[in-house]
């Protein structure tokens, strides 16, 4: 095997590991319920948008401060602002699990952020390839994912139905919601994590620069990641420091035996923040190739992951057959979806 087989297989593996994490960090919030969401969520930022983003960035990138002073500012303003954006939709996000499930609210979210985080970055970056080949299939990979949603919706919908008087909930952490209230929640935190991307692609002038000095595009990326980050935790942690305030849970951290609850709520922070670098670390493997194989490959890993998480925890152990069904449908679909969005990637 030459070295270029070499590096694009460990590439697509390094897709797959990604996705693994990104499909299971939510697992942990199942037996959380001891803490209040505040508390699994404010522990959870800390580490996966704070440390990690430091420590990477410290060990893999030379010269950061050199760095930050000589990239453009517009660029470290896009990164910060957006990650803020972005913050706002995690918590969402993070909500949203809470009211619908570890099943339901990865399916919102993934397949929303990834149609939107394709169209959206053309439609403020550059309008005008709406109408080009590239163009025309982003739009058509979002109008798939939005058919693929509406049946994993009403899947969703048919399921709180047939299980008003079930109580599946065991100790999932959080504040039990009704299905519209959990769904809008995700539509949000599917939105504003698209923004994400457009703060990423408006932030290649500080990877360009770390580059100039030596460093590789990976470790570029990692500043990025690193402002980006930042700026989501500010929005986070405000929002955990109003609930510690309203809620008086601050003191729940002190209760006795809570260190299985401090490990699983590493084990979330671990996964998530993980899995951004993993893929960080594939993507220059794929080269062309990340677009059109890995960015797809490890959604849909990450997709498929979450859904078999769910059926672990057991929140689909009441359902009927139709709605197991609509909602394997509407994962087919949205695998679809994000297949053809990634190969929309190589027509740039």
């Amino acid at each position: 095997m030459d070295a270029t087989s070499s590096s694009l297989t460990l590439g697509l593996a390094l897709a797959v590991v990604s996705g693994l994490m990104n499909g299971t960090f939510t697992l942990p919030m199942r037996y959380l319920g001891r803490w209040s969401w505040e508390n699994v969520w404010a522990l959870f930022i800390l580490i996966a948008c704070i440390l990690m983003p430091v420590v990477i960035a410290t060990t893999t990138v030379s010269r950061l401060g050199e760095t930050l002073r000589q990239a453009p500012m517009n660029a470290i303003a896009m990164a910060v602002l957006c990650g803020f954006a972005w913050g706002f939709g995690a918590v969402m996000f993070g909500q949203g699990v809470s009211a619908i499930g570890i099943s339901l609210a990865n399916t919102f979210v993934l397949a929303i952020s990834s149609s939107l985080g394709s169209f959206l970055p053309i439609l403020v970056l550059d309008p005008g390839k709406l109408f080009e080949r590239q163009g025309e299939s982003i739009m058509a990979g979002t109008a798939i994912a939005i058919l693929g949603i509406a049946f994993c919706g009403y899947a969703g919908k048919l399921k709180e139905r047939s299980q008003v008087n079930v109580n599946v909930r065991q100790e999932m952490v959080g504040q039990a919601r009704p299905f519209w209230i959990g769904l809008l929640l995700c539509g949000g935190a599917g939105v504003l994590s698209a923004v994400f991307n457009i703060g990423y692609s408006s932030a290649q002038g500080i990877v360009h620069t770390a580059v100039r000095l030596d460093n590789s595009a990976f470790a570029g990326s990692n500043i990025v990641w690193l402002l980006m980050l930042t700026g989501g935790a500010i929005a986070n942690l405000g929002f955990c420091a109003h609930l510690f305030r309203k809620n008086r849970s601050w003191s729940k951290y002190t209760r006795s035996k809570s260190m299985s609850l401090y490990g699983l709520t590493l084990v979330m922070g671990l996964l998530w923040g993980g899995s951004i670098f993993v893929y960080g670390s594939a993507a220059p493997k794929l080269g062309r190739l990340g677009p059109a194989i890995g960015w797809p490959l490890s959604l849909s890993v990450g997709l498929l992951t979450a859904n078999l998480c769910g059926i672990f925890a057991g929140e689909w152990r009441f359902s009927r057959a139709v709605e197991r069904v609509f909602m394997g449908v509407g994962l087919l679909v949205l695998i679809l979806a994000i297949i053809t969005l990634g190969w929309s990637g190589t027509l740039s």
